[in-house]
């Protein structure tokens, strides 16, 4: 099975994040939230899978380009 290791597109501070690792993902759910110059960004999941690992925790910062969250297809 291939991992999906999924980006922040804009960096930002977790916000708060929505699934847990276990949990079975569609094509383009929320996983979690960032916030970035006070908006709110969604991150998605760009196709279905199960979250295998997060790579980030609520509050802390990521740059553009970080691994966020590695999800299993």
């Amino acid at each position: 099975m291939a991992e999906i290791r999924v980006k922040a597109e804009i960096a930002g501070s977790v916000w708060k994040i929505l699934v847990q690792p276990g949990e079975a993902v569609a094509a383009e759910d929320s996983l979690m939230l960032l916030e970035s110059m006070k908006m709110e960004i969604p991150v998605v999941a760009p196709r279905a899978g199960t979250v295998l690992e997060w790579r980030v925790a609520e509050g802390e910062a990521v740059a553009e380009g970080d691994v966020v969250v590695v999800l299993r297809a």
